[in-house]
């Protein structure tokens, strides 16, 4: 299939309305009941963690940055979910301005960030607990790591390149890799429900791996390579520019969202609750302790 669609704002299905028939109407409606409930976790927790039950805001600065971050990331990914867009074909389920991709891109990359912030925070606090320098010093690639993985998705929204998607994605799992070996480093220096955790975590990194080198990195090295057979022309920075803020073409057809049906769904539920785990794991510092550090 070929992307090099060139419309300003277009509908490839026979209405602008997403019909309970159609399935994507119901993949639709389980993103938005999951961001809802989401958002209503982050909201419990910020009442719990960081607002003083006379309203007045006692929290320390840690927590209330981690739940900041977390905000980021919780109402971006809520955002990307009640507007689903595929950015380097352009295409989206709701005819908006808030479907453009410069708006849903701008959102994504500053809650991707945040996200990748938080994994800083949360191994520099267990790696200074546990004295675990490997930890600690690991934890200051991830942050660059992620800019430079926004960088090629930035160049592949502009370009409809899908090789930078592709670079992008390579990139995220060398930063998990990162986070892993950082999190493998702790687990002998807790006990108890502490190591279950960090275990959780690494079995879901390594899941995530998986996922990226098995099925996310091959779809799009598949696309690149079906755009250079196709002779797709590719677009200037400047001209995607232009092109990502005035085109967004609504589709209700399945098979143009069946590449990004699997990705959403687990970026959109299970990474917010990772994100969600890290606030409540970073809360329980004063309960956290090394065995060689004692109680």
């Amino acid at each position: 299939m070929s992307w090099a669609w060139r419309a300003r704002s277009s509908s490839l299905s026979s209405s602008t309305s997403l019909a309970w028939s159609n399935p994507l109407a119901w993949w639709w409606a389980l993103l938005t009941l999951v961001s809802g409930a989401n958002i209503a976790v982050w909201v419990l927790l910020y009442r719990l963690l960081y607002e003083q039950p006379t309203g007045s805001l006692g929290g320390t600065s840690g927590i209330g940055l981690m739940l900041l971050l977390c905000a980021a990331y919780v109402f971006g990914c809520a955002f990307r979910s009640f507007l689903p867009r595929a950015d380097v074909q352009r295409i989206c389920l709701f005819d908006t301005w808030l479907s453009s991709v410069v708006v849903g891109r701008s959102v994504a990359t500053v809650a991707e960030i945040c996200f990748a912030a938080q994994w800083v925070i949360i191994l520099r606090q267990l790696g200074g607990i546990a004295g675990a320098d490997t930890t600690v010093n690991v934890a200051l690639v991830i942050v660059p790591l992620i800019v430079l993985a926004e960088c090629c998705s930035w160049h592949a929204v502009l370009t409809t390149n899908f090789l930078g998607n592709a670079i992008e994605n390579s990139i995220w799992a060398v930063a998990f890799l990162v986070i892993g070996i950082g999190l493998c480093r702790l687990l002998p220096e807790f006990n108890g429900p502490v190591r279950v955790a960090l275990a959780i975590a690494i079995s879901g990194i390594a899941s995530y791996l998986a996922f990226l080198m098995i099925i996310d990195v091959p779809m799009y090295l598949s696309r690149w390579r079906a755009g250079l057979a196709d002779g797709s022309r590719l677009l200037g920075h400047l001209e995607g520019l232009r092109d990502v803020s005035t085109r967004w073409v609504v589709t209700h057809d399945i098979a143009h969202w069946k590449g990004e049906i699997a990705w959403m769904s687990l970026y959109f539920s299970a990474a917010v609750w990772a994100s969600l785990a890290l606030c409540v794991l970073y809360s329980l510092e004063d309960h956290l302790c090394s065995p060689f550090t004692g109680p």
